[in-house]
């Protein structure tokens, strides 16, 4: 009986080619959509799951109000592991990580920059899950000057992995590193990703017993689950404690504080962006965006195939009538049916996970992920493959099954079964649905490129354009000299060395002084920046009020520039000329006092995510940064010169440079991704919801072919049979266009509240949004009409 029902399915589906091709199609394509994303939403929530103790870890954050900023720093203070790990029983371990900037490697006669470089305590081994190959992770970093690497930087240096007990030069530090272990190399969904992790008695900070300094990644693994239950409070008592009790009453009073509080190790990814963050993270929001969109996607190619099963199966409504009066049982036609579905649902299933493998690549492009079909993720894809084929199967057909084999053979041999497409409001429930949820991701799309757009050419208060940034250039001896070797090269406008630039990914957070006497009172939380003479002129910025550094007055060592907003927040907006501030410049050191010379125009150095900050420039040596203004449109032949000018002074240095454009738009990659992923799903959404408008015309074709052959026999024109057929599905259409359009502007009115700095959403964005399904509609109607006016009216009324 299976056998025959498949047989029967196979040829019935032959026999409408057409109907088959679409449906299959459609089908298809709305489970590769919905593959896709569940690889990508497979792949977010899985960081950090890789450590078998994840359940237990936690990491240690700061909140603070202090000198009229609010910050939340992903760090911690030196001393805060140590003091934790001897005072609760209830902990298992501490670590700490903190991130190094620039190192260099010697490698021949090389200096190579490592970016993925970071010290650890050595229970890093106890907290996290990194698997070592050589070395004992006991003793591994317990000693100064010793280093445990990846199998990549390994090989990278030795063309070996069993290389423990040899050592690396480490320029930055002037000092040899002792390889005492090899671990695996790090899982890409990790929220910290690194190849080096140099001993943390090396660092002379991490012995700093000020509470006051926020600078380690301080990770907590509890003996139980539960235990980080009621931990906070516990946590902020002995911060208090060591901060100093009349010290915290006093920043309270001030309206300002310091607040204490946990990040489970799974919640990082996805719902920690805080600074100083040890890597990029993502948003839980768009992994609730995606996954609605792919189930988006999946109902409308699901409402699509039982839109069309249904049409099919009214043309098949003779075949019904034959069958029961040759003996056919209810029960063996809804088989019938169902066998069909189940059958095309297979077929679709097997192209979509094709088409998904195959498309994999361009996905990870775009996406920017390493996605691969994981043995973990195949574990589960399988079964729910195989239960989606079976619902999917069984309710597109159900509904053909259940509804024709319940008619009688008489009317339906005589004609006179009607399946009108107006009496069914089901369907065109499904239609608005279809195309509602096409229209809201449409606008989301334009919404976010509008967006990127702005971003993008925003006048952000300096020029970023044809600045070619040398980082790390404190390695040199005669940074100064190569500054001004490249100042004299044709088609350089200007260059800097400074400490940041305004795309500068890591920043140290600091505080200035209304009063000789440091308090909370007469702070100011801000950025201080060294810079030199040529910094402002080299950026683009404009004085509001003031001057410029100079290198002739020695005395300007004793002064600073501010922006706007510190003048603002610290009282000067009126009149900050020879305004006095002073710093304290570590711990132990003389407080020092600064006068403003100058106000700088406010400028967007941060994401524009937020707010613009304070920012404090003072005159300094810090050689961090080589910035250069290249004044022509052909840069390649100006970054060879530059390059040979760095070859001279610098021979055994790395010459590693990147554009101040590039490094801006790279803070946007996430953003720029996304909307890149949100173009592509809106796209296949379309054409799926197009597929569905497409068989629901030829169905509607179909139930009116009669009307039509007769309209056309009294002389209709095409325009009037493709009114006949367009109107009730443009009314379904505009609706659709009602209910999408006010969601749409609610939803991505709230995604642009994460930008301080914004686009509102234009009034065209809606209109040619709306215009434009009512356009794809029109014309996709209207293929399936001049199909029908083309018909011989002869063959239409054949029967009558």
């Amino acid at each position: 009986m299976l056998k025959n029902y498949i047989k029967t399915a196979f040829r019935s589906l032959l026999k409408n080619k057409g109907f088959t091709f679409i449906n299959v199609l459609g089908l298809a394509l709305g489970l590769a959509t919905c593959l896709l994303i569940v690889f990508y939403v497979f792949d977010e929530l899985s960081y950090d799951r890789y450590n078998t103790k994840a359940d237990r870890i936690y990491r240690v954050n700061m909140d603070l109000k202090y000198g009229g900023n609010t910050s939340s720093f992903a760090i911690a203070p030196p001393p805060l592991s140590a003091a934790i790990g001897s005072s609760f029983p209830e902990i298992e371990s501490t670590t700490r990580i903190i991130k190094s900037e620039g190192t260099r490697i010697k490698k021949g006669n090389e200096n190579v920059i490592e970016d993925k470089v970071a010290y650890a305590d050595p229970s890093i081994f106890s907290v996290f899950t990194l698997p070592m190959l050589f070395g004992d992770p006991k003793t591994a970093l317990t000693e100064p000057n010793t280093m445990v690497i990846s199998e990549l930087a390994a090989q990278k240096y030795f063309n070996s992995t069993d290389v423990v007990g040899k050592y690396l030069h480490l320029v930055s530090e002037m000092a040899d590193f002792k390889i005492t272990g090899v671990i695996r190399n790090m899982p890409v969904q990790s929220h910290f990703n690194f190849d080096y992790f140099l001993s943390m008695t090396s660092l002379a900070s991490s012995k700093d017993q000020n509470w006051n300094n926020f600078a380690f990644s301080t990770y907590i693994l509890f003996k139980q689950p539960g235990d980080h239950k009621n931990f906070t409070a516990k946590l902020n008592t002995l911060f208090n404690q060591h901060f100093g009790a009349a010290n915290y009453a006093a920043l309270v009073k001030s309206g300002n504080y310091i607040k204490m509080n946990l990040t489970p190790l799974k919640d990082i990814h996805l719902q920690s962006n805080r600074q100083y963050e040890l890597g990029t993270n993502s948003s839980i929001t768009y992994v609730y965006i995606f996954g609605a969109i792919a189930l988006f996607v999946l109902l409308i190619a699901c409402i699509n195939f039982m839109n069309l099963s249904t049409a099919r199966s009214a043309n098949r409504a003779r075949e019904v009538g034959v069958r029961k009066v040759l003996g056919s049982s209810r029960k063996s036609l809804i088989a019938q049916f169902i066998s069909e579905s189940l059958m095309v649902t297979l077929f679709a299933t097997i192209i979509a996970v094709l088409a998904a493998w195959a498309l994999l690549p361009l996905f990870n492009q775009i996406s920017g992920k390493q996605l691969t079909l994981s043995a973990q993720l195949l574990g589960w894809l399988v079964p729910s493959l195989l239960v989606m084929i079976v619902v999917v199967g069984v309710l597109a057909g159900s509904y053909p099954a259940f509804y024709l084999s319940g008619f009688k053979p008489i009317n339906v041999l005589k004609g006179k079964l009607s399946i009108g497409f107006k009496g069914s409001n089901f369907r065109n429930f499904l239609v608005v649905l279809q195309f509602s949820i096409s229209i809201f991701l449409i606008i989301g799309t334009l919404v976010i490129y509008n967006q990127l757009n702005y971003i993008q050419h925003k006048d952000l208060g300096f020029n970023r354009s044809q600045v070619l940034v040398i980082k790390y250039v404190d390695v040199l001896d005669n940074a100064k000299t190569l500054k001004q070797e490249i100042k004299q090269l044709p088609g350089i406008a200007n260059a800097t060395l400074s400490g940041f630039t305004p795309t500068s990914s890591l920043r140290a957070p600091d505080a200035v002084f209304t009063n000789k006497t440091p308090d909370a009172k007469n702070a100011l939380f801000t950025e201080i920046w060294p810079v030199d003479e040529d910094y402002l002129n080299t950026m683009g910025m404009k004085l509001a009020t003031g001057r410029n550094f100079s290198a002739q007055l020695t005395s300007d060592s004793s002064t600073v520039i501010i922006n706007e907003t510190a003048a603002r927040m610290l009282g000067f907006a009126n009149d900050p000329l020879n305004k006095k501030l002073y710093r304290v410049d570590g711990p132990g050191k003389p407080v020092k006092e600064y006068s403003v010379i100058g106000v700088v125009k406010d400028f967007n150095f941060s994401s524009l995510r937020d707010n613009i900050t304070p920012v404090v420039m003072l005159l300094g040596n810090d050689k961090g940064a080589l910035s250069i203004k290249i004044d022509a449109k052909n840069m390649v032949p100006y970054v060879a010169k530059i390059e040979n000018t760095w070859n001279t002074l610098s021979p055994n240095q790395h010459f590693q440079y990147s554009f101040m454009d590039a490094d801006f738009d790279a803070a946007y990659r996430f953003e720029q991704r996304t909307g890149k992923l949100f173009l592509s799903f809106t796209v296949f959404a379309l054409i799926i919801a197009c597929l569905g408008l497409f068989s629901l015309a030829a169905y509607a074709a179909e139930q009116r072919n009669k009307e039509i052959g007769i309209r056309k026999v009294l002389g209709a024109s095409l325009s009037t049979v493709i009114a006949l057929l367009s109107k009730d599905f443009i009314k379904l259409v505009l609706i659709s266009i009602a209910i999408a359009t006010p969601l749409a502007w609610l939803a991505m009115h709230k995604w642009l509240e994460g930008f301080a700095y914004r686009q509102n959403i234009q009034w065209w964005v809606l209109v040619v949004t709306g215009l434009g399904a009512i356009l794809i509609a029109f014309i996709t109607i209207s293929f399936q009409a001049i199909k029908a006016v083309l018909v011989n009216p002869v063959e239409s009324l054949r029967s009558e």
